[in-house]
């Protein structure tokens, strides 16, 4: 029962620090300006971890490789948690599961980054319905422009309705639904 809730309180704590630095990846991916409230916000949780990551590990193509890098070792770590608090054997297994763990922290990375581009699609969608002159929706629509503007392009307006952010919600369960869950499956029989 401790170990349960220790797992529980471990999991939802190291979510939400993950959540933010895939946004800060995310954010400096699609060049997000940093002068509003949100994008502060994500840097100043973040920051304590990347600032001495970023001295060590430089940047690559536009893409913040300190800050990815820093999420994908702490989903690893946390999977690893999670395994020892059920009580996985780690010394008996060896050596040979760790591969099986990596694929399974990716998978679970992917299947976040998921999660928190569709919840930035709902925000965004929600937010341009109560209140589109809200000093959010510039930040949050400059966060999912990129994502929806395929499907703009492709779905017209019906009735002055955009369709783009329920297809592309439907293609993120999609891909959580059938092909990380595949590899999540994969990689459990690998450990």
């Amino acid at each position: 029962m401790l170990n349960q809730a220790l797992a529980f309180i471990l999991q939802n704590v190291t979510n939400l620090l993950l959540i933010a630095l895939l946004l800060r990846v995310y954010m400096q991916l699609v060049r997000v300006p940093f002068q509003n409230p949100f994008a502060q916000f994500v840097v100043k949780v973040t920051d304590f971890a990347v600032r001495p990551m970023r001295k060590v590990v430089p940047g690559l193509l536009g893409i913040d490789m300190a800050t990815l890098l820093l999420a994908i070792i702490l989903q690893f770590m946390l999977t690893l948690a999670l395994y020892a608090l059920q009580g996985f054997p780690f010394a008996v297994a060896g050596m040979s599961v760790l591969t099986g763990f990596l694929l399974l922290s990716l998978v679970s990375l992917l299947t976040l980054a998921c999660y928190v581009l569709m919840g930035l699609v709902l925000v965004t969608a929600v937010l341009s319905l109560v209140n589109p002159f809200s000093p959010f929706m510039v930040v949050f629509d400059s966060l999912t422009a990129p994502l929806l503007r395929p499907f703009r392009s492709v779905v017209p307006l019906i009735g002055n309705v955009d369709l783009s952010p329920m297809i592309f919600l439907l293609l993120c369960q999609f891909v959580v639904t059938f092909p990380l869950a595949w590899l999540d499956l994969w990689a459990r029989h690998l450990i």
